[in-house]
């Protein structure tokens, strides 16, 4: 089997991006975006079933209160006509939330203090043994790319993969710093330098602000702690155990503000109480596969009402990944 994963919150909204032009045009190239994304993927990968992932409010502003906190300070410095295309924006979204959910056969996953991210995860980890697509523009899924896992950036037409990054031709991405191939993602290093330099889109802090890459003749950097990561040997301790105080004057020890961006970053160290919503969330979406008819019919009356033209004339290839049902795995 191979799942096609949605990131929906992130394809729709990073397309408003791609385009100038009035709201209504935004929307439409947010829709076009989403839906040529995911009919790629199952083409290009022969997908088996699609799975949508939304948004909750997230446990981790519970956790770690600064979490996130960016995000609202960013939507209420937003003009009035930024202010008028958000709304449009989420108006456009919850028709498309409500398409999926009553007129497909995807699966559609979704809790209260969940974020895609975490189910995203949880699926792939309850499905070790399939292959996994997942549609996002997000960084934070490096940490997932493995031999049945790849990731299809639908903005910019670039798939990673364990073996490289590839553009929608299937040639590999040039870096264009080094003018040569972009080398393939080390997901275990990337999830560490994210752990230690934060994420400034999440407002998570660095552990050790100004740490470098490499280190000095009396300096570790991160490079030379992660390679003693698995020994816990002395460059590991010495870059863990080091102090730093903030701006407010409050102390710090690198090891425990590492640990706190694991547990907010790596995507299998949530809590045990949330591992358990995670696999509940899932467990209950799977059990009574959805059975929707006519969903090609049923994709055109929706294109027909926010006048997505270049899809209905396609409907047929755009609607067989949604009528892909969910396939109960029988148990021996």
């Amino acid at each position: 089997m191979t799942y096609i994963l949605v990131d929906t919150a992130n394809t729709f909204f990073r397309a408003r991006h791609v385009i100038r032009g009035d709201a209504d045009i935004k929307v439409g190239m947010a829709f076009h975006i989403t839906l040529n994304s995911i009919k790629k993927a199952w083409q290009d990968f022969d997908g088996s079933h699609v799975v949508f992932c939304l948004e909750g409010r997230s446990w981790r502003k519970d956790y770690y209160e600064p979490y996130k906190r960016n995000r609202s300070d960013a939507r209420a410095a937003l003009t009035e006509k930024e202010q008028e295309e958000d709304k449009v924006f989420w108006e456009a979204f919850d028709t498309f939330k409500d398409f999926i959910t009553e007129k497909t056969n995807c699966t559609v996953l979704q809790h209260k203090q969940l974020e895609a991210d975490d189910l995203i995860a949880g699926w792939i980890q309850q499905h070790p043994d399939d292959d996994h697509v997942i549609i996002s523009t997000d960084s934070d899924f490096a940490q997932l790319i493995a031999p049945n896992v790849k990731q299809y950036n639908g903005v910019q037409e670039v798939t990673t993969t364990h073996e490289g990054y590839f553009d929608g031709k299937g040639n590999p991405v040039i870096d264009k710093k080094t003018k040569e191939e972009k080398p393939a993602p080390d997901p275990e290093w990337l999830l560490f330098e994210k752990c230690m330099r934060g994420d400034t889109s999440d407002n998570v802090f660095s552990a050790y602000p100004g740490v470098r890459k490499k280190g000095t003749k009396n300096k570790v950097g991160l490079l030379e702690a992660f390679e003693d990561k698995n020994s816990k040997g002395f460059n590991w301790n010495n870059l863990m155990l080091q102090r730093w105080v903030d701006h407010n004057g409050e102390e710090h020890r690198v090891l425990d503000d590492y640990e706190r961006n694991r547990r907010l970053i790596d995507l299998t160290q949530q809590p045990e109480d949330i591992r358990e919503i995670i696999n509940n969330t899932i467990t209950e979406a799977t059990e009574n596969p959805k059975s929707v008819n006519q969903i090609g019919i049923r994709l055109m009356k929706f294109c027909n009402t926010w006048d997505l033209q270049k899809i209905a004339d396609q409907a047929q290839a755009y609607a067989e990944p949604l009528n892909a049902k969910y396939e109960v795995m029988e148990t021996l």
